[in-house]
């Protein structure tokens, strides 16, 4: 039986007294401009063992031609029929987002593009790498970086795929790009976006401020918040964003979410997600909420029973989904089932929150 785990955040939700917990406003931001690039390129693979793409395969014995050519032995296409040690590939370089620079090298990822079999014992003829081209650059005119190298395949299973580590070696600069006309945008990461949360930092950030009159900072919608440099450190603004990054935010109320894995059999709960009263039942198992919950006396003692579970222990009167997942706890739910009461809670308007399903929002 798969085991469903239950990932509670925002804590300070539900423990109140706790004081409120703080990040950094580089922990749930990146700056526009730094972000991952990817060079692309085709090259030949040479050395394998009979495991080629083999001579029938004519796009790999044009480019195989065509290589002997541009070395002075002019070679056609028909004089290749017995060629099974070369196998055409693509060449895939993933940038990092603090960028590059002109002969730092990075992994190659490589994949078969033909009829080869195996890439195992192969090595990469130098290969060119394309990339990002500037604005009205012709197309071919974007080459950042030469491949090659022994080509290392990782996986038995796939030995048509594999990686030259450090095999790519940059021919130019690409360097990431932060700061344009004195200003550079923070770019909220995906579940911290909100107006709550850009507003919050921009506030943060102002108050860095000598001048009341001065605005430094402004956000533009619930993931962009657009930092002005101050004048006086313009020519100099490294120390200035070190300390706009550096700053505490209040880890604010999470949004309600349920997120689910049908795969794997994980839900994963944050925020304060609530229950609407309704009775539960599912396959012989019956869960009623309470409102509000019973006050215990000498002669009506509150007593668990095995079916009906109590869940508005807040005496608000709403139950929480975290109280729910108590009494699947105690009543020993399997977690397909319990996958499947949340969903149709949410279906039949009872359960106050976002649902997402493998990925998707419902």
């Amino acid at each position: 039986m798969r085991k469903l785990t239950f990932l509670i955040a925002a804590l300070v939700t539900l423990f109140g007294a706790r004081p409120s917990f703080a990040v950094k406003i580089a922990d749930i931001t990146r700056i526009s401009g730094q972000r991952t690039n990817v060079l692309t390129g085709t090259g030949l693979v040479f050395g394998l063992k009979g495991t080629g793409d083999g001579g029938d395969f004519l796009p790999a014995m044009k480019e195989l031609a065509a290589l002997l050519t541009n070395f002075s032995n002019a070679t056609q296409v028909t004089e290749l029929t017995k060629a099974q040690n070369v196998a055409i590939v693509t060449l895939t370089v993933i940038v990092p987002g603090d960028g590059v620079r002109d002969g730092d090298h990075l992994d190659v990822h490589v994949a078969s593009m033909g009829a080869a079999t195996s890439l195992l014992h192969g090595q990469l003829f130098i290969a060119p790498m394309l990339g990002p081209l500037p604005k009205g650059a012709k197309l071919g005119s974007g080459i950042y970086a030469l491949s090659e190298g022994p080509v290392d395949v990782e996986d038995p299973s796939a030995p048509n795929v594999g990686i030259i580590r450090g095999g790519c070696v940059m021919e130019a600069d690409l360097p990431a790009k932060a700061i344009n006309d004195g200003k550079f945008t923070l770019i909220l990461q995906g579940p911290a976006a909100s107006w709550t949360t850009a507003n919050t930092i921009a506030t943060i950030i102002n108050d860095l401020s000598d001048s009341k009159e001065e605005t430094l900072a402004t956000a533009v919608d619930a993931k962009n918040i657009i930092v002005t440099i101050p004048a006086t450190e313009v020519k100099n603004p490294g120390p200035f964003i070190s300390r706009v990054l550096q700053l505490p935010v209040l880890q604010l109320p999470t949004e309600a979410r349920v997120v689910i894995n049908d795969r794997t059999g994980t839900m994963v709960v944050t925020g304060d997600v609530e229950i609407s009263p309704v009775v539960i039942s599912h396959k012989g198992l019956t869960i009623s909420t309470v409102q509000p919950a019973p006050t215990p006396t000498q002669r009506n003692p509150v007593t668990t029973v095995k079916d009906v579970v109590a869940l508005d222990t807040t005496q608000q009167g709403g139950a929480k989904l975290l109280d729910l997942a108590m009494a699947f706890d105690q009543l020993k739910v399997p977690a397909e089932d319990r996958i499947e009461i949340v969903k149709e809670l949410y279906r039949t308007g009872k359960l106050h929150a976002k649902l997402i399903i493998n990925g998707t929002p419902m």
